[in-house]
C-alpha cells in the first residue's frame, strides 16, 4: 500500500482537521498520538497492551536504535516492525534532536555532526544519508529528513542553522530510495515568525509526503508555542500531514489540534508514570502523595481503562512507595489510554463539528499539576 493522507473534515471555528493516513502498516486516523518506544518498546508495555488501547501509531529512535542494537542487525532480523513484534505503522525520528541533546561532545560542519555515545563515549557520525540509510534499515512507515534543532531565541545562529537544516533535507530526499516508507520534512526556524515561513516555503520545494514542525517545547513559551502553529498553518499544504514532534502535555494537543495539527508524539505519558504521577483531566496526580495511601477510588471515575477498573489510588500508592514494576505498567497503562482518548475525543468532535465546546470545556479544567 502506498503513502496517502486523505482530509475528512476541517473545523470551521478552528483550523482542527480530521484526516486518514494511509501507510503499508495499517491506516492511522488523525489527529494522533504517537506512543513512544524509543529503543523498540513502549516502556512497561508490550505490543499488545497497545494494540488493546487502540494505539495506530508509535515512535522509535533512529540515535538510540543505531547505537544499541544496530540498525543492521534489526535489518538482518527482519526489520523493526518484526523485531519488536508490532503489526501497525511506525515512525522514525532522524535522531539529530539526540545529536545535539544526548551527546556530551559534538562537532557540527556542513557535511553533519560527530558526535560522542552517551552510552560509552565512542564517536560517531551521522551525515544525512547516513541518517537515511539508518532508517531504511529499520524499514519504519514515516522517516525523517535529518536537521539541526537550534536553540529557539538565538535569531542569528537559528538563521545560519537554516542553511544546513535545508541543505541536509536535500541530501535526505536523494539519498532516501525504499519504497513504502513516507519521507517527511521538517521545519525549523525558532519563534521567528520569517525564519519559520521562509524553512517552510523551502521544504514545499522540496515536495515531501508530509511535513514535521521541529524545535518547539524546547524552552520557549506556550503562546510562542501556539503562534508558530499559526503561522504555519495557512503556509503548509493542507493536502499533506502535519506532525510537531516532541509534544504530549494534554493542553499541548489541544491547543495543537485547534491549530492544525495531525500527528504528535512525546515521552511524556510513560515518564510521568515512572515518577508516579497520572493524568487527568484537570492535569495530573501525584499518586507518591501521603493523602492517597488510603483512597479507595480509582484515578478517575469513569475511566475505562485497566487500572482504573480495578485498582485504587490506594494500591497505586502502596505499588510506587513499594517500587513494584506493576506500578510503572498500571499508570502507563492508564496514561497512555488518557492521551489516546483524548485524541479519539477531538477526531470525533471535529467530524460531528463540535470540537470548540469540547476543547473550550477540557481547557477551562485544565491545571497543569496537582
Amino acid at each position: 500500500m502506498s503513502f496517502e493522507f486523505e482530509l475528512m473534515a476541517t473545523d470551521p471555528h478552528s483550523q482542527a482537521r480530521a484526516g486518514r493516513l494511509h501507510t503499508p502498516h495499517g491506516i492511522i486516523e488523525t489527529p494522533v498520538f504517537a506512543p513512544v518506544g524509543t529503543q523498540a518498546t513502549v516502556k512497561a508495555l508490550r505490543p499488545a497492551d497497545l494494540v488493546a488501547l487502540g494505539a495506530s501509531l508509535i515512535l522509535s529512535n533512529t540515535y538510540h536504535l543505531y547505537l544499541r542494537p544496530g540498525d543492521e542487525r534489526i535489518r538482518d532480523l527482519g526489520g523493526l516492525h518484526q523485531f519488536m513484534a508490532w503489526p501497525g505503522p511506525i515512525l522514525t525520528d532522524s535522531g539529530g534532536f539526540q545529536v545535539f541533546s544526548l551527546s556530551a561532545t559534538r562537532k557540527v560542519d556542513a557535511d553533519g555532526v560527530t558526535f560522542q555515545s552517551h552510552i560509552d563515549g565512542s564517536y560517531h557520525r551521522f551525515t544525512p544519508e547516513k541518517s537515511i540509510a539508518i532508517q531504511e534499515n529499520l524499514g519504519s512507515d514515516i522517516v525523517m529528513a535529518f536537521d539541526e534543532c537550534p536553540p529557539p531565541t538565538d535569531y542569528d545562529y537559528v538563521k545560519q542553522s537554516l542553511v544546513r537544516t535545508h541543505a541536509w533535507a536535500e541530501r535526505c530526499r536523494v539519498a532516501h530510495t525504499r519504497p513504502g516508507q513516507a519521507l517527511f520534512g521538517i521545519v525549523q526556524g525558532g519563534i521567528f515568525r520569517d525564519l519559520r515561513e521562509a524553512s517552510a516555503q523551502f521544504l514545499l520545494g522540496l515536495d515531501f509526503p508530509g511535513y514535521a514542525i521541529g524545535g518547539l517545547a524546547v524552552g520557549e513559551s506556550k503562546a510562542q508555542m501556539h503562534a508558530v502553529l499559526e503561522w504555519l498553518h495557512p503556509v503548509l499544504p493542507a493536502g499533506k500531514p502535519r506532525y510537531l514532534m516532541g509534544v504530549g502535555a494534554a493542553e499541548d494537543l489541544v491547543n495543537g489540534v485547534l491549530r492544525g495539527v495531525d500527528i504528535f508524539d512525546c515521552v511524556l505519558p510513560t515518564r510521568l508514570a515512572r515518577h508516579g504521577s497520572a493524568m487527568i483531566t484537570g492535569g495530573r496526580l501525584n499518586l507518591r502523595n501521603a493523602r492517597f495511601a488510603t483512597d479507595p477510588a480509582p484515578i478517575t471515575a469513569g475511566c475505562a481503562c485497566y487500572t482504573c477498573t480495578h485498582f485504587s489510588r490506594a494500591y497505586l500508592n502502596h505499588l510506587i512507595k513499594a517500587k513494584e514494576i506493576l506500578g510503572h505498567i498500571l499508570l502507563t497503562t492508564h496514561n497512555v489510554h488518557f492521551l489516546l482518548t483524548l485524541m479519539r475525543q477531538m477526531r470525533q468532535a471535529i467530524l460531528a463539528g463540535e470540537l470548540p465546546a469540547l476543547a473550550g470545556a477540557f481547557l477551562a479544567h485544565y491545571e497543569g499539576g496537582a
